[in-house]
């Protein structure tokens, strides 16, 4: 697919990509959704990349749903809303879902405002660095609509459920010293730095064994859902695949090897 609404580039085996749409705040399309789609299918089946970078082009990083959309949504006849309304749905669930189970290190360079499913597409993401102009807003409840790109289920185990609660219920801003404070942001730095120490911080986690990566990121996704009888269990077929991993090989005879020696 030839992309026009982002951009991917991949260097080193980090994997950048970036929302471009910078004259609607990188507000998602249709068409900008199944361009991300096809890049995060491509991205996750590609096993030579070992880390992805998502930011958004110009100041802001994604001001959630385009309202073009949503009000061609109301303009439908009356019977079909309910059905077009579910069929979109699964659309914006399958993508959020891509980006959250990605067996690969995912980190959000945030450059600006994060909106409604814009600030929930940050937090699908494993780890979220912004620049000093990055802010975050559930502002769902000003459309009166409910949080629908996983942001009910990211933000609580980000910030406890009462904190949770409070932001969504009153859909006000939040800025990047607060959102560093309450954890929904892992690291700070300046807009001018912001790309290059994302790019750097996945470059480092790309260094580790994929095979493990991936195994852990899938049972650590699912922990606050598990019992420790089920983590354990997980983690033991986890590691039995890893002992047959070719990077466990490797690292065992070069401890081995540097011991030996």
């Amino acid at each position: 697919m030839d992309y026009t609404l982002i951009e991917l580039q991949i260097d080193h085996a980090v994997a950048t990509l970036t929302l471009n749409r910078p004259d609607k705040r990188n507000a998602f399309s249709d068409q900008m959704r199944s361009e991300f789609i096809d890049a995060l299918e491509s991205i996750t089946a590609d096993k030579a990349i070992k880390a992805l970078v998502l930011t958004g082009a110009g100041k802001g990083f994604c001001a959630g749903g385009d309202i073009s959309g949503m009000q061609k949504r109301m303009n439908a006849p009356a019977g079909e809303v309910g059905f077009n309304g579910w069929h979109r749905q699964q659309r914006v669930h399958y993508t959020q879902s891509l980006l959250h189970t990605c067996p690969k290190p995912v980190i959000a360079a945030v450059n600006g405002a994060a909106s409604g499913l814009g600030a929930d597409t940050a937090l699908a993401c494993d780890f979220i660095i912004a620049s000093e102009w990055a802010s975050f807003v559930w502002s769902y409840i000003h459309r009166g609509i409910i949080p629908d790109g996983g942001g009910m289920y990211f933000l609580p185990r980000r910030v406890g459920l009462s904190k949770a609660k409070q932001l969504i219920f009153s859909g006000r801003k939040v800025d990047v010293d607060e959102a560093l404070a309450l954890g929904i942001v892992d690291r700070k730095t300046s807009a001018d730095a912001l790309l290059a120490e994302a790019q750097a911080w996945a470059l480092e986690l790309s260094q580790a064994s994929s095979t493990a990566l991936a195994l852990t990121k899938t049972i650590l996704n699912q922990s606050f859902e598990m019992s420790s009888h089920d983590v354990f269990a997980q983690g033991s077929q986890a590691q039995g695949i890893c002992y047959t991993s070719a990077e466990h090989r490797a690292s065992v005879e070069a401890f081995l090897a540097k011991t030996a020696g």
